[in-house]
């Protein structure tokens, strides 16, 4: 078993609902592994990881059904915030906050429509951090 090696990224997903896309940045901080797991994790109560297709509408499709489930309005026991805050605390147990993929020589092992993306409801806090951590097998 290879040492793990892990690094923390910042991103900016900005005050409105948002599903994105990090596949790239997986994909390099692999390139020069070997075999292995790619874990992704939100260090957040308020986002989640997702791994689905995007470019032809399954993010927006996404977004869509959790306004469904999880309407930003007065419904929600936790309410410090922008109106419906308490739905980014419910967030997480519908889109979790970590996913793992499998490396083998250095790529991601996704399917071919299958992105790794951030997905955040929480429009009062526009950074998120998300740590990648490689463990070699």
């Amino acid at each position: 078993m290879g040492p793990m090696r892990s690094e923390t990224t910042t991103y900016r997903t900005g005050g409105t609902d948002r599903v994105l896309d990090i596949t790239a940045d997986c994909a390099a901080f692999v390139r020069e592994q070997a075999d292995g797991l790619l874990h992704v994790f939100v260090p957040h109560a308020t986002a989640g990881v997702a791994i689905i297709e995007t470019g032809a509408g399954s993010d927006e499709d996404l977004l869509s059904a959790l306004r469904d489930l999880l309407p930003a309005d007065d419904r929600w026991r936790h309410q410090h915030g922008s109106p419906g805050h308490g739905r980014s605390h419910v967030l997480p147990a519908l889109v979790p906050p970590y996913a793992s993929v499998p490396v083998i020589g250095g790529r991601l092992q996704l399917g071919t429509w299958q992105s790794l993306c951030l997905v955040d409801l929480n429009v009062d806090n526009h950074t998120r951090q998300v740590r990648l951590s490689f463990l070699g097998g």
